[in-house]
């Protein structure tokens, strides 16, 4: 046994290196391949059953007022479509053209993305309350609060929800709930179940959800001013192929409750995220394979029998026409014609 193990060994260590080298290429081959034709799958179903769905054509006046344009008082926290932002603070994260494309998922400030209509901001921090995407540090919490208060002091029934967790690998910040409640107290929606049902007029003037996400920190409580991380759930997926990820979020939609039976919010995200075994790294061009089918895909959740159980939309680089879309199928729901 001992001389099998020992020629064993030497066989391995005289592998040709050009062999593990040729395996390595092959297999990049084959996973650009794979992505390749899920892109091609996605144009496909694009172009066979298009992109209509109830709402499909509703354009806001005002993408920074839509909420309020649809009446706050008829619209209930349950019927709105919340257009997201996946890592919304990351704008300004690295260095630019070094390592900025590896981790930036918006172009815009907070503000700007809530100025635009999404209503669900995504942000990570870390020990120094500094905003974070995996190892990459940006800018302090407080430039994300102060863009947030920003938009609130210029518009009157926009409600949000703001989501704050501390990111993996990283401890939370000290005192962070203390320092939320301080910052936002007068604006924050305290937790309640019972609010999913409410109006947004009957919410004001309260406009903020806030979801505090720590690791080890203590979650909050019902009636605290924050809420804790079982409100808004989701069912993440690590990829890189696009329409993976799209029958995934298809998938896992149609396993929820419709959205006037649940007391939690329930994100699907229009994302994917560059892997290590894939040569392409910057987040923008893997992105941009799921990126332009988000209308594709709720017409599709609307044709599955879904689109009573669509609640929270995210995307990276949100822009007008997602909010748009969400939007739209918010009104139609108010209207009762979805």
């Amino acid at each position: 046994m001992a001389s099998s193990n020992s020629k064993n060994d030497s066989g391995n260590n005289n592998k040709n290196p050009l062999d593990a080298m040729g395996a390595f290429f092959s297999a990049q081959v084959n996973r650009r391949k794979l992505v390749t034709t899920e892109k091609q799958a996605l144009a496909t179903r694009a172009t066979s059953s298009g992109d209509e769905f109830p709402g499909s054509g509703h354009r806001p006046a005002d993408r920074k007022t839509w909420m309020s344009e649809l009446g706050p008082d008829r619209v209930r926290v349950h019927q709105v479509v919340w257009p997201g932002s996946h890592d919304s603070a990351t704008n300004k994260i690295g260095i630019p053209f070094i390592t900025r494309p590896f981790a930036q998922c918006q172009s815009l400030s907070v503000y700007e993305q809530l100025a635009t209509g999404c209503r669900l901001i995504d942000v990570r921090v870390q020990e120094e309350r500094r905003v974070c995407h995996g190892v990459l540090a940006t800018y302090s919490v407080d430039v994300v609060l102060a863009d947030v208060k920003r938009f609130l002091a210029e518009t009157e029934s926009e409600v949000l929800v703001l989501e704050i967790r501390t990111e993996f690998g990283h401890e939370d910040p000290p005192d962070f709930a203390k320092y939320l409640v301080e910052q936002l107290g007068e604006h924050l929606i305290p937790q309640d179940e019972a609010v999913f049902h409410r109006t947004l007029a009957e919410l004001l003037p309260r406009r903020v959800i806030c979801v505090w996400k720590p690791r080890k920190s203590p979650a909050p409580k019902p009636g605290e001013p924050l809420w804790s991380a079982g409100y808004l759930r989701d069912n993440w997926i690590d990829t890189d192929l696009p329409e993976t990820k799209f029958e995934s979020n298809i998938k896992f939609l149609g396993q929820q409750p419709r959205v006037q039976d649940r007391r939690y919010f329930y994100r699907v995200e229009n994302t994917v995220t560059p892997q290590a075994d894939n040569p392409v790294l910057c987040v923008k061009p893997v992105t941009r394979r799921i990126h332009g089918y988000a209308r594709l895909f709720i017409a599709e959740v609307f044709a599955k029998g879904l689109g009573d159980k669509l609640q929270v939309f995210s995307t990276d680089f949100i822009d007008g026409d997602f909010v748009d879309a969400c939007a739209g199928v918010t009104k139609a729901r108010v209207d009762g014609t979805a």
